[in-house]
């Protein structure tokens, strides 16, 4: 679809509007019409036909007849049942057969016919008048309405992007709004404080500036969704001192107070001050000094941010820590605001409790017999009241946001339902509270936002409710929320601010920190919580520390259950045993969990996050569900540690192979500064001046080198005879180097090492061909690449050599067998896999074969060898070329070569060529634990 900008797809439809309000609007004429042109609206150039099918036949299965479902955009899987102008979307219509439909229930017979990779995404119902859109994954949710009016679509045309772009939504809206809200905010924010010096923005100031921002946004909000008595009351009673700003500032003030002083407590002279109400809920409590502001900022804050914007879309689930991120000086360096997407939190909470609840309630609402199901929506509503939810790193709050948002649009649906079966509602029915969500963060600021995100959210959903009953809730004064709470999760007793007896599930995205990038303060932190005696307590990640204390609170009451998000390396490599082999014996079970993939969070310039989810509790569900990358789910019998269906094995450090096999270890570690270090050019030049030198040079290999062939080499000085180097100044210059650089060392073993400046800290340097295994290799490869090398060629630390190793070791460890168990152990490097000799290699379970069957073995690694020397020969050709994605479209013959391979090794454990990844863990699973 071509880019037009959103000003251009505004104005056409909008032109649309202006037509189809004066024209008559009959389905049978116009649908076609109509719909091409809004199609076009995105696009003049665009083909209908080639996007839209217009009277596409369904089936009913019952009669055998034949339906016409009056238009369907496959491209998008968006349903369109289309009505006459006149026609009341909402009333139900007389069908043939007798039943009576909504066009909403009208169309989801149609795709309940549908096979199910053509099931509708959204359902738009539509009169010419009125665009009404189902999410089909939020089928709880109320149906979007956009007036198709000059005014409606000015407001909601985002959320028509969906017709054309599958990677847009109905909510494109609410983040767009979100998006441009925090980013006015944060201009303002970054405008005040270049009023500031460096030395004056303390940390108290910036308290003071976070928090008026807080209440800006607050206040810009409550006039645009009406919690204030009028639209853009705030911007109008501003806007007169725009000019004046210590005016503007003091007007402000008086503002803030005012939303804190109870009516009876005010001066009734101020009768344009008195119109705004009174709030409460603490964000206005505390009295802070206002910033200072210059006139500009003034016009800013009364003219874009009240006067031109219109709040009340923005979505409170991603708004806060957009915002908190654009006041963040960090995520202004990197360019741009990020938050966690919605989808993404309810791959966490959906499995936790959501999805049950949302299907219980889908249940009851297909229930028939009156009385008895208005007790159960009343029963279901009581239940939704009583759920607790605890984020022990809550952040900007957007998940408990989310949940508290999702029970609430549960109960709205609990309301409209019993109002519909004429069930006599109190004149404030409303059950779900915010008080329901507990959170804990160390962040003053985030704690601010995470409050105001939800009273936004809780403002929003209200509104949903007053529509629904047709009520005059009263929206002031706000609720204190004394729920989220300042505080180091690390360092505070959980049960001291939230009572384990009443928290039914624990939810969150802890803070990703690596064992090796910890500060000095996090890992006092993380030892404290585990213990000295925890084994391999220095090489947990940070987040390990909220699985431990989560499983410490859920002792105190073994029916909560708790999923949590978290860097993958937790569930790979040494850090599998050191973390979970404990935390299993202590009862836990891992009930669902989402193996590796990209935590998206739309951030400009923010790396993408390789995660994981467990859900975990001390009692074990009925059903476990495992998904992968896309989400799909399947049943498994047990969860391990791993993330795999298996037994609850944990494959620890080993110093030995567990079979008798060639021992591995690393290559040369020079600990030199780099001054024993070349590319080829700088050889050459050094070579050049220093000619005596050329007979000390090596190739020089690690990862890189090997895998993308490029030359680097080793100035090799050992056992030198010292008259040489008294002869070549150079060198010598080299050597003093590496014996300065290692005498300064804080290390009391570097600068041992520095007696002996011509020998590397480690060296592995074999008298034959050795076998070389890259420590780091691209996720993306289905093989790591391995090879031999030659003896005159030296390694360094960064590959791992296995000696005297034959082609029956070579056809074993490159084949599918040993690279899916590598995939299940290792560790990662981001998401490249980092293989390791003690828990890789020596815990791998070798078949038991004889010396002929080895042989025969081998020859598969040598097809495999042959193949690829044919490439490699070509100097432009590297190891990542032939194992990149190219490997089965273009390497036909090396593809074939390991295919061959893989067969004969899977035959060795006694598995079928065409094994699946899970049936080759389950063997070696087996295989381990007998060998063990």
């Amino acid at each position: 679809m071509p880019m037009l900008t959103d000003r251009e797809i505004k104005q056409n439809l909008k032109i649309q509007t202006k037509f189809w309000n004066n024209a008559d609007g009959y389905e049978k004429g116009q649908t076609q019409q109509f719909w091409n042109s809004i199609l076009r609206a995105f696009d003049s150039s665009i083909d209908p036909k080639n996007y839209i099918q217009y009277e596409k036949q369904v089936k009913d299965p019952a009669s055998g007849n034949t339906k016409f479902i009056d238009g369907y955009i496959a491209h998008t899987r968006v349903m369109i049942e289309q009505k006459s102008s006149k026609i009341d979307l909402s009333k139900p219509e007389s069908q043939s057969g007798g039943a009576k439909l909504t066009p909403f229930e009208q169309a989801v017979r149609y795709d309940n016919w549908l096979p199910l990779n053509e099931r509708a995404k959204y359902i738009i119902c539509s009169n010419f008048r009125t665009i009404e859109i189902h999410d089909r994954n939020r089928p709880l949710e109320p149906p979007f309405i956009i007036p198709f009016t000059e005014d409606g679509i000015e407001k909601n045309f985002h959320r028509l992007k969906f017709l054309l772009d599958p990677g847009s939504t109905v909510s494109a809206l609410e983040v767009a709004v979100s998006k441009n809200a925090a980013a006015l905010i944060g201009e303002i924010y970054s405008d005040i404080t270049k009023l500031y010096t460096k030395e004056e923005l303390t940390p108290v100031l910036l308290r003071q500036i976070n928090i008026f921002c807080v209440r800006l946004v607050f206040c810009v909000y409550a006039e645009d969704s009406l919690v204030f008595r009028r639209k853009d009351m705030f911007g109008e009673y501003l806007k007169k001192f725009n000019s004046d700003k210590d005016e503007f500032r003091r007007h402000v003030r008086d503002v803030f107070k005012n939303l804190n002083t109870p009516n009876e407590l005010r001066d009734p002279d101020d009768h344009k001050l008195n119109e705004f109400p009174y709030t409460n809920g603490g964000l206005f409590a505390e009295e802070y000094p206002i910033p200072r502001l210059k006139e500009n900022i003034a016009f800013k804050i009364t003219q874009k941010m009240s006067l031109e914007f219109d709040w009340s879309p923005i979505n409170p689930s991603i708004f806060g820590s957009m915002f908190e991120s654009t006041l963040s000086a960090q995520s202004r360096r990197e360019g741009g605001m990020h938050y966690t997407t919605t989808d993404n939190i309810n791959k966490a909470v959906g499995p936790l409790f959501l999805n049950s609840l949302r299907g219980e309630l889908m249940s009851i609402i297909e229930f028939q017999e009156i009385g008895e199901k208005c007790d159960m929506l009343l029963a279901f509503q009581q239940k939704l009241a009583s759920i607790q939810i605890l984020d022990p790193a809550c952040g900007s709050g957007n998940f408990l946001t989310y949940i508290y948002m999702e029970l609430r649009r549960m109960e709205n649906k609990v309301l409209y339902e019993l109002n519909s079966l004429g069930y006599q509602l109190p004149e404030n029915p409303i059950l779900v509270s915010i008080s329901q969500v507990h959170g804990f963060e160390i962040n003053d600021f985030a704690v601010d936002t995470a409050k105001t995100a939800l009273w936004i959210a809780q403002n929003q959903l209200l509104h949903e409710t007053k529509g629904i009953l047709k009520n005059n809730i009263p929206e002031l004064p706000l609720a204190n929320i004394d729920t989220i709470h300042c505080v180091n999760a690390l360092t505070v007793k959980w049960e001291s601010l939230a009572d384990p007896q009443k928290i039914n599930y624990i939810v969150g995205n802890p803070p990703f920190v690596g064992a090796r990038l910890q500060t000095e303060e996090q890992k006092a932190e993380v030892i404290n919580i585990f213990g000295q005696d925890w084994k391999n307590v220095g090489n947990l990640d940070y987040v390990c520390c909220w699985y431990k204390l989560s499983v410490d609170f859920m002792k105190q009451n073994p029916k909560i259950k708790c999923a949590l998000v978290s860097t993958n390396s937790i569930c790979q490599g040494e850090q599998v045993a050191n973390l979970w082999q404990p935390l299993f014996e202590d009862g836990l079970v891992i009930n669902f969990a989402y193996t590796t993939f990209r935590w998206e969070s739309d951030s400009n310039g923010m790396a993408h996050v390789h995660c994981i989810i467990v859900g975990f509790a001390l009692e074990a569900d009925d059903k476990k569900f495992l998904f992968n990358a896309e989400g799909v789910a399947s049943d498994a019998k047990n969860i391990n540690a791993y993330l795999v269906d298996g037994p609850n094995v944990f494959v620890e450090s080993r110093k030995k192979p567990i079979s008798k096999v060639p021992e591995i270890g690393i290559g040369n570690k020079p600990i030199d500064g780099g001054n024993y270090l070349f590319t080829e050019e700088e050889m050459i030049d050094f070579v050049n001046l220093e000619p005596k030198s050329k007979q000390y040079f090596k190739p020089w290999y690690g990862s890189e080198e090997f895998i993308n062939n490029k030359k680097r080499f080793c100035l090799w000085l050992g056992d030198v005879n010292p008259v040489d180097l008294a002869t070549m100044p150079l060198v010598m210059a080299r050597i003093k180097a590496v014996k300065e650089f290692r005498l300064a060392s804080k290390s009391e073993g570097t600068r041992k090492i520095a007696e002996k400046p011509t020998h590397f800290h480690v060296e592995n340097m074999p008298d034959s061909e050795y076998l070389l295994v890259p420590k780091v290799s691209s996720e993306k490869r289905r093989y790591i690449p391995i090879g031999y090398m030659d003896k005159n060629i030296l390694s360094s630390d960064l590959v791992f050599i296995i000696p005297n190793a034959t082609l029956y070791e070579f056809s074993v460890l490159t084949s599918s067998v040993h690279n899916i168990w590598m995939r299940l152990v290792a560790g990662r490097l981001k998401s490249d896999y980092r293989y390791s000799n003690n828990v890789v290699y020596n815990n791998f379970p070798w078949p038991e074969v004889d010396d002929a069957t080895k042989k025969k073995i081998g020859e598969f690694g040598q097809k495999i060898l042959d193949v690829r020397a044919k490439y490699l020969s070509d100097p432009k050709c590297s190891l990542a070329t032939l194992y990149g994605e190219n490997l089965e479209l273009i390497f036909g013959d090396l593809n074939a070569a390991h295919k061959a391979n893989d067969k004969a090794v899977l035959g060795l454990y006694g598995l079928a060529a065409d094994a699946s990844d899970e049936e080759v863990l389950e063997e070696l699973m087996e295989r381990y634990v007998r060998m063990r």
